[in-house]
């Protein structure tokens, strides 16, 4: 058993935490019209970085999508987690047992969060081509600008199915002129495979500083291949897709000398803040965190969440709590595990366990001066071995500021190298059956974290519940899991999404769930928006 060791600085510490009420309001725009703003290459570099912001903009009243609002939003949902006590607001905890609706804040954030990044796209999109500008640099930036407007959209018709695809700035004051039609999600993915061939066909295969982190060839590729494997998955069920996410993971995987993506030989190093867009991060969120006293906007606010309250010098908000439900265990004296949960999956060899999670702090104590653990080892709720103390998540911690724990300079991978063969190999056994491909790219990720090959002769479904496994223990805490389980299927092609979370106590988990609730305020603004069934 890990425990998480880390240095307590003297001095005063700066707590802050992430509020769960407000949201975020932009100022008004008036003040420079579009028309005199986007004139210069500064002006065009602006407005892209602008469209990448809203992946991971912070502070005190605000959530983005990947800034916690994935967190809050889905993954309480899933069967790895669910609110901590620091996670008091009652739509998050609404949500975590799915008894959400249409007018639940969160839902709603997720689609003005994602709509209002499109809008910024957009506007790249449509100002950017009349600047007279260094050509190449313009092409680039218009197709960044696709790719975000595809991750963008990506997401939303995931999250909510049909939804109105806007393609170009909407500048109307009034609200007649934003009723938009509904567009079916098959089209929208037309247009997301769309925006990123057109962008994997111009952006650079990697880049110098200060660029590192933008979107490149290699990430517009990666994500194409996971929009043709998530469309011939459920609910679409368009399984000549297998074949172009095979076809275009392949095209990656086999020519990697080009792009130089490879897995971390150390699990931990991909997390980690000082190696940070390392050649497993295909494409990631960046983040940066406070320095000395100094309070950021753009740190990763997901750290102080996941971290346990009360410990000596650490900023801890423990509103991330991994989900503990009952599993069938005949050494226990009734024959149930009542305090199961996603750690216990990991075999005790495997090197993902203890990085993923910690189950204490060391820390000094303020009465004594000595160092002692702080964490639920040998609960005494709990019966049972050490595995039965209570594990924190620990994916963005940052070991290198620990005065300031409110937020880390951890990145967050959007999509990464060992995803990608997963997303190869999946596709590849669903198409082929578990073929040599197949083996091979799981088993890479399977060895990296210390477990053997995965033995031969396994059958097609077999094979697909060991690369499940394989994907959910890999991408745990990284924003993957409800999109898994919407997709996923069992050995009779059935979505494995109801019958997963009742298993796991989460019991009110319906078909309707699959897709979140339009805003209830959208469909009053836009008469042409349907609610999704159910709601």
């Amino acid at each position: 058993m890990k425990y998480l060791i880390y240095i307590i600085l003297a001095g005063a510490i700066l707590i802050t935490t992430v509020s769960c009420k407000k949201f975020l309001k932009e100022k008004p725009e008036g003040f420079i019209r579009t028309d005199e703003f986007y004139n210069t290459e500064s002006d065009a570099l602006n407005a892209l970085s602008a469209t990448y912001y809203l992946l991971n903009a912070g502070g005190n009243t605000v959530q983005t999508p990947y800034n916690t609002l994935f967190n809050t939003g889905l993954n309480f949902m899933c069967d790895d987690e669910f609110p901590g006590p620091g996670a008091t607001n009652p739509d998050v905890r609404s949500m975590a047992v799915l008894l959400h609706n249409s007018t639940n804040l969160r839902v709603y954030e997720l689609w003005q969060q994602h709509y209002a990044a499109v809008r910024k796209a957009n506007l790249v999109l449509e100002k950017v081509p009349s600047i007279a500008m260094n050509v190449d640099l313009k092409n680039r930036i218009l197709a960044e600008a696709k790719f975000l407007r595809a991750l963008y959209y990506f997401n939303l018709v995931r999250l909510f199915g049909d939804i109105p695809l806007v393609l170009e700035p909407q500048y109307g004051i009034s609200s007649t002129d934003y009723v938009v039609d509904e567009t079916p999600s098959v089209k929208v993915y037309e247009q997301i495979e769309r925006d990123l061939r057109e962008a994997s066909r111009v952006l650079p295969v990697t880049y110098a500083s200060p660029n590192v982190g933008r979107a490149t060839k290699g990430a517009a590729l990666a994500l194409l291949s996971k929009v043709y494997l998530t469309k011939a998955s459920h609910p679409l069920n368009l399984t000549s897709f297998y074949q172009d996410a095979v076809a275009t993971a392949d095209s990656i995987i086999l020519n990697i000398g080009k792009y130089g993506y490879d897995l971390q030989p150390n699990y931990a190093n991909v997390f980690l803040p000082q190696f940070k867009n390392n050649s497993e991060h295909i494409f990631s969120a960046q983040f940066k965190s406070a320095t000395g006293t100094t309070y950021q906007t753009q740190g990763n606010f997901q750290n102080s969440r996941s971290i346990k309250t009360s410990v000596p010098g650490i900023s801890g908000l423990y509103a991330d709590q991994v989900w503990f439900y009952n599993q069938a265990d005949p050494s226990k004296p009734d024959g149930v595990d009542h305090f199961f949960s996603v750690f216990k999956l990991y075999k005790p060899i495997d090197k993902r366990r203890d990085v993923t999670f910690v189950t204490g702090y060391l820390a000094a104590n303020p009465n004594t001066g000595k160092k002692q653990i702080y964490g639920a080892l040998n609960n005494p709720q709990i019966k049972g071995s050490n595995l039965d103390s209570v594990p924190y998540f620990n994916k963005t911690w940052d070991p290198s500021s620990t005065a300031i724990t409110s937020e880390s300079a951890a990145n967050v991978a959007i999509i990464r190298y060992a995803e990608l063969l997963l997303i190869q190999a999946e596709a590849e056994n669903e198409l082929n059956g578990p073929s040599a491909k197949a083996y091979n790219s799981l088993n890479k990720v399977r060895g990296r974290a210390g477990l053997p090959d995965l033995g031969q002769g396994l059958s097609q479904s077999q094979f697909r519940d060991s690369l499940y496994l394989d994907r959910r223990l890999e991408l745990v805490f990284e924003y993957h899991r409800w999109f898994d389980l919407v997709r996923q299927k069992d050995a009779s092609g059935a979505n494995i999404f109801v019958k997963t979370l009742q298993a796991v106590g989460k019991i009110n988990a319906q078909e309707i769930h699959r897709l979140h609730p339009i805003p209830q305020n959208e469909i009053q603004l836009n008469p042409k928006l349907t609610q999704n069934p159910g709601y």
